[in-house]
């Protein structure tokens, strides 16, 4: 046994230097040290053995049990540090090396579009005025001269959110909060965010921008309208573009038109952007309601006006060739970073 003993402390030695982690380790204690290691099993069979060589073997095998513990509890703690290195080298960030690249952001379609829409009015003296999204009765219908029956108070039409509490249905609002707010002349445009209920398809969002503009001064014609709109598209569209206006109904102004401009894809040939007709409707416009200037205390004797709004999406769809109005609102980046 005596033979054995010294074996299983060479085999301990052996196998805790091959050891690479704290599991090869522990694999080792319990081969020599477990309920049926090598060493447990020699203790056991001591009970068949004489008094004096079961003392001096229980000697031997304690002393080579403590060895063994000793060796064990050197590995494990050596091989934890090895551990905790190989974790800390992993770990380990070179602040010298350079970061990973961030690629550049872009503007949103829908910005980039009322950037360039605000740019051409501004260079004509327009300056921006804006108002609360979340609108009063009032301002969003009663002071522009919006009948109280009139469908667009509906509530299949509006988001209420109490009798006199609304989400704006157009930026026209700040419109009348101009008018209150400052004497004439006036010459602002009110980009924002408007809300109706509409169903989400590919040409209609229940959210959608504006851009509206008012001018107010003494002497302001029909005239002054079609030129400053002819002068917009031929800056947004193209020099060569082309501008028609319709008779139409809106209740803040009198009278009051629809403006085409010719189709800047075929150039009123006639295509598929256009519906073969050569024409694209983008805004509608007229004269100020002498109604709506008597709420802001204008003089309707001496002052006149005209007003015009357009719908964002629609000139971004038209202009950029997007044909899904929900493309502007799932944020793909696949789709955004295209207007970079």
């Amino acid at each position: 046994m005596q033979e054995q003993l010294t074996k299983i402390l060479q085999e301990a030695k052996e196998q805790l230097n091959k050891a690479l982690t704290p599991g090869d380790a522990e694999e080792v204690r319990i081969r020599l040290l477990g309920k049926k290691g090598s060493l447990t099993e020699i203790l056991r069979s001591m009970g068949t053995l004489g008094p004096e060589e079961r003392k001096t073997l229980g000697l031997t095998a304690n002393a080579v049990r403590s060895e063994i513990e000793g060796l064990l509890e050197s590995k494990f703690s050596q091989l934890k540090e090895l551990q905790k290195e190989m974790k800390f080298k992993a770990e380990r960030i070179d602040v010298t090396e350079p970061g990973k690249q961030i690629p550049p952001g872009s503007k949103h379609p829908i910005t980039v579009t009322i950037d360039e829409i605000s740019r051409v009015f501004m260079s004509m003296g327009y300056s921006i005025a804006e108002g609360p999204e979340v609108e009063t009765v009032f301002f969003n219908f009663d002071a522009l001269n919006a009948a109280p029956n009139h469908p667009s108070r509906d509530m299949t039409d509006t988001f209420y959110i109490s009798d006199a509490v609304l989400l704006r249905t157009q930026t026209s609002p700040v419109q009348a909060r101009t008018l209150l707010a400052q004497n004439p002349p006036i010459q602002v445009i009110s980009p924002g965010r408007c809300f109706r209920c509409d169903s989400p398809d590919a040409t209609h969002s229940p959210m959608f921008h504006q851009v509206e503009g008012l001018l107010v001064d003494e002497g302001i014609s029909m005239a002054d309208l079609k030129g400053t709109l002819d002068s917009f598209a031929k800056q947004l569209f193209g020099s060569n573009a082309k501008t028609k206006f319709r008779p139409h109904f809106f209740p803040f102004t009198e009278p009051s038109a629809e403006m085409d401009v010719s189709c800047f894809k075929c150039g009123g040939a006639g295509c598929r952007v256009c519906k073969g007709s050569g024409w694209i409707e983008i805004l509608g416009c007229g004269m100020v309601h002498p109604n709506v200037l008597a709420v802001g205390g204008v003089d309707t004797e001496k002052y006149t006006g005209f007003a015009f709004g357009m719908g964002v999406e629609r000139i971004a769809m038209l202009k950029y060739g997007v044909d899904d109005i929900r493309l502007f609102y799932e944020n793909d980046m696949r789709f955004i970073a295209q207007f970079k």
